[in-house]
């Protein structure tokens, strides 16, 4: 089997047959004609192996189209990495698809050089059909030097009634550069008439190649083929990541700020939820929740309620960003939502204002409602306004964004809070000065700081075993008050 030696077309690397007059492309081949038959029993030989990288990439095998709408495995594998990268890469991967096992993940390096794998499962039920994107960053962050790398992969999601002719098409106009050698993303087109005997076929299809056989059999015999799933491999480009001016003693994107129940203000929040997030998702408060940023559960007359209601809020109900005009909210729930009464309508950012309502959900009142009580240079303030209301209240703000005035918080009785350098961060109203926030600092010496009140960094300190145990604790509370009451 040679390639196409048409002089007109020299950038033409079909694989021709022995015995064809023109190539795939329908280019006419010159030694066509003195070209021997190929024998019967002779194996045709396989394209040659792509060379191997020699630069920092993933190696992406078990992805496998036709399963649109079910959960799907990636098999990923580290590559070329330098010498001087951590023996732990951090990967942290985003996408509409929903990602089963987190957006967190880590590769380690075993004492012979080699990186344990990752397998990223994702799913992409309740998704219309079409081209979906992961993105991903790996940071290395060893004692020498930090370094990032980022990837985009492109993962098709087809109808539930394409042919496996159309998914190999529409996955061939997805990844381009096609070469009929099967490798990289093309097909190879193979012809052959079995005869009735023996005929040895070794055809190779690498880096999410598609082979395509067609066997002739006039013989009527059995012919067993057995194809792999699509692989490929996927380069990591190297991005600069600046440096931080100071690096903060407690890093963290998401925080709480706790008032004691004995000491705190009347009729305010226990929990004060910190995220400086470029996108918070809203959702269900439930035993392993990974998807939602902002967990609302619902509160009935003795608290918490793990089920009942709680379960009409989706486990990804809402999105809050940042956009054009300020914070907005998008509903991409099964439920729906309203602001200020009126359903937007599903993935219709609606810009947010002070005083703003917004009930999750939208068929039954009082699951969960928040109100815009400020919205402030640096951030946008949600307070609960059901029954949850003493239980907590949430501010979202700009990551990396000093805060230079908010005389709004002062007169709400909270502090002034900023995130900078990683981390949050606390300023004095009166001497300007700033304290970066951490579990061991002193609070009581802090200037605006609630009497009572420390500093957590995750945003639900109370969670240490899961909700539910929340939930029974509060159910016990209530019991004996009740029996203390009678």
């Amino acid at each position: 089997m040679n390639r196409c030696n048409n002089p007109d077309h020299p950038h033409c690397t079909v694989w021709v047959m022995p015995g064809d007059s023109t190539c795939t492309h329908g280019h006419p081949q010159a030694s066509a004609s003195n070209e021997a038959p190929l024998p019967s029993a002779a194996p045709i030989p396989a394209p040659a192996a792509p060379r191997p990288h020699l630069h920092p990439h993933l190696h992406i095998s078990g992805f496998d189209p036709r399963a649109a709408g079910g959960r799907q495995v990636l098999k990923l594998e580290l590559r070329g990495m330098p010498l001087d990268a951590a023996a732990g890469v951090t990967l942290l991967a985003s996408s509409r698809l929903q990602l089963e096992n987190g957006e967190r993940h880590s590769f380690t390096r075993t004492v012979r050089g080699e990186w344990l794998p990752v397998f990223l499962e994702f799913s992409s039920r309740g998704l219309e059909h079409g081209q979906y994107r992961i993105e991903l960053e790996l940071h290395s962050r060893a004692q020498a030097a930090a370094r990032t790398w980022i990837a985009t992969l492109l993962i098709l999601a087809p109808r539930a009634d394409a042919s496996l002719h159309d998914i190999h098409q529409t996955f061939l106009a997805t990844h381009k550069n096609v070469r009929v050698h099967a490798d990289d993303a093309s097909i190879a087109r193979l012809k052959a008439r079995t005869g009735g005997g023996a005929l040895d076929i070794d055809l190779r299809a690498t880096n999410a190649g598609i082979a395509h056989l067609d066997l002739d059999n006039e013989g009527g015999g059995k012919i067993d083929l057995g194809f792999s799933s699509i692989a490929w491999d996927e380069d990591l480009l190297e991005i600069d990541v600046p440096e931080q001016a100071a690096q903060h003693p407690c890093p963290a994107g998401t925080a709480c700020l706790v008032h004691d129940a004995a000491h705190g203000p009347p009729h305010s929040p226990r929990y004060l939820r910190l995220f400086a997030l470029d996108e918070c998702v809203i959702g269900r408060n439930e035993p392993g929740a990974i998807d939602a940023d902002i967990r609302l559960m619902h509160h009935g007359e003795s608290g918490l309620v793990l089920e009942g209601l709680t379960r009409r809020i989706s486990s990804r109900h809402a999105l809050l960003r940042r956009g054009r005009e300020g914070f907005e909210i998008e509903d991409v729930s099964r439920y729906g939502l309203l602001v200020d009464g009126a359903w937007p309508g599903k993935h219709a950012p609606t810009p947010l204002r002070p005083g703003m309502r917004i009930e999750l959900t939208a068929s039954i009142p009082g699951v969960a409602v928040l109100e815009v009580t400020a919205v402030l240079p640096n951030g946008i303030l949600l307070h609960r306004l059901d029954a949850g209301m003493e239980h907590e209240a949430f501010y979202v703000m700009d990551a990396e964004r000093k805060l230079e005035a908010a005389p709004r918080l002062a007169a709400l009785g909270l502090p002034l809070l900023f995130h900078r350098d990683g981390g949050f961060w606390h300023l004095d109203p009166r001497s300007g000065v700033e304290t970066a926030l951490s579990p061991t600092v002193n609070t009581a010496g802090l200037s605006g700081w609630p009497q009572g009140a420390r500093f957590a960094a995750r945003p639900y300190p109370e969670h240490r075993k899961g909700p539910a145990t929340l939930v029974l604790r509060q159910e016990r509370a209530a019991q004996d008050r009740r029996a203390a009451g009678a």
